[in-house]
């Protein structure tokens, strides 16, 4: 009785009237590295917004830590903002960025896999409890509210014990892409037979194969970019607005996590000079795997037209998220940043080729020996001392 009533509890937020209605215009909307013509394909648009996968606080979970919070409500939003940009990359990497999702309709299995990345367990590698648990490495205690970079550094850490993903996950440092670091992070030799993950082995050689090259030539390692950014002081400042947008338009674009203050948003898309978002501000009850090893996706998807907010609203605090599943896509990427962002008298970041002299050697992230893998290693606090602790400002100040 009591999974009934969380089942109804949570759809009372989803099946709403629309909050609010988007305008009568002849203008572009882009979400994601995709245009809609908002006169003429808004039920297109809003289907492509209800496949983002939507995490927002929930209560009724098992307490993190075993004595900690049950609920997120008031602390999370920022760590379920993080968990959308992942999810968007994982989307793309297993589904591709023009699959879309309808209700109650069959998913791949790779979807419900997915979904079961963010599940509020603890053995879950992207759960609340992970991200949380790993957060302490970043200085932060259990039910503190997190910035933008401190997220991106939790989702580095956590990624290196997601073998079936197998993302490589690059956080910029002092607003600073380096091109150099990142080739030499995600171009690795393929793990042998006897050591490989066999869904990533065999991702590897249908690579290779179908790339034409031999089982030993270097691959690329899927790319989850994250660039943390201040773009003013206290607000936004006016003379970053357009590239900030075409940041939008590029199809690696996993949108950006931002908002205000301790109130924290996932930025999908614009329109004119107003930014669309999805709002991980709703309570609704934990989800669980039902008997048959599948997960009730209704609450995951918000069903609303989404909510908007000026650009010049924006706290100047952001982190901008990028996918690139190959290493074309990347290369793409940089061309489109040198001619969009870098053309800027005041640029929003920089893009260089070469490590800068004065940096501390890029040594490519790695996962700590330890004797358990995935999520289960972070069952304690006690267990973050194999992470050093990152000396990167906090970009979003509480």
């Amino acid at each position: 009785m009591e999974s009934v009533l969380s089942k109804c509890e949570n759809q009372i937020t989803i099946f709403t009237d629309y909050l609010e209605e988007f305008p009568d215009t002849d203008e572009l909307v882009w979400i994601l590295g995709k245009q809609h013509l908002l006169k003429t394909e808004k039920s297109k648009l809003l289907s492509d917004i209800s496949a983002r996968l939507w995490f927002t606080y929930r209560r009724k979970f098992s307490p993190i830590g075993g004595t900690g919070p049950s609920s997120d409500a008031g602390w999370g939003c920022m760590l379920r903002c993080g968990q959308m940009m992942l999810a968007q990359a994982l989307i793309c990497r297993h589904l591709g960025r023009d699959w879309n999702w309808e209700k109650q309709k069959e998913q791949p299995k790779e979807y419900q896999r997915i979904l079961q990345c963010f599940l509020d367990r603890k053995d879950c590698c992207y759960s609340i409890h992970q991200m949380a648990q790993m957060g302490v490495g970043e200085g932060k205690s259990i039910g503190e509210w997190f910035g933008p970079n401190t997220v991106a550094q939790v989702l580095k850490k956590l990624a290196l014990f997601d073998e079936w993903n197998s993302l490589a996950v690059y956080v910029s440092m002092d607003n600073t892409v380096v091109i150099e670091d990142i080739k030499k992070m995600c171009c690795v030799l393929p793990l042998s037979v006897d050591t490989a993950d066999e869904s990533i082995s065999d991702s590897l050689t249908a690579s290779n194969h179908n790339k034409g090259i031999s089982a030993f030539s270097p691959v690329w390692k899927p790319l989850l970019l994250i660039v943390p950014l201040r773009l003013g002081i206290n607000q936004i400042n006016p003379v970053y607005v357009d590239a900030f947008k075409e940041c939008f338009k590029m199809p690696q674009s996993l949108g950006a996590l931002g908002g205000k203050p301790n109130n924290a948003y996932y930025f999908i898309g614009f329109l004119g000079d107003e930014l669309i978002f999805l709002d991980p501000h709703t309570t609704q009850t934990f989800v669980d795997t039902e008997e048959n090893g599948t997960v009730d996706d209704q609450t995951f998807h918000c069903q609303q037209s989404p909510q908007r907010m000026n650009i010049l609203n924006l706290d100047p605090s952001v982190a901008l998220g990028f996918f690139c599943k190959e290493e074309k896509d990347f290369d793409n990427w940089c061309s489109l940043v040198q001619k969009e962002i870098l053309k800027e008298n005041l640029r929003m970041f920089e893009l260089v080729q070469k490590h800068p002299s004065h940096w501390p050697p890029f040594v490519p992230p790695a996962k700590p020996e330890v004797t358990t893998t995935g999520a289960e290693f972070i069952d304690s606090t006690e267990q973050l001392e194999d992470f050093d602790l990152e000396e990167d400002f906090e970009i979003l100040s509480v």
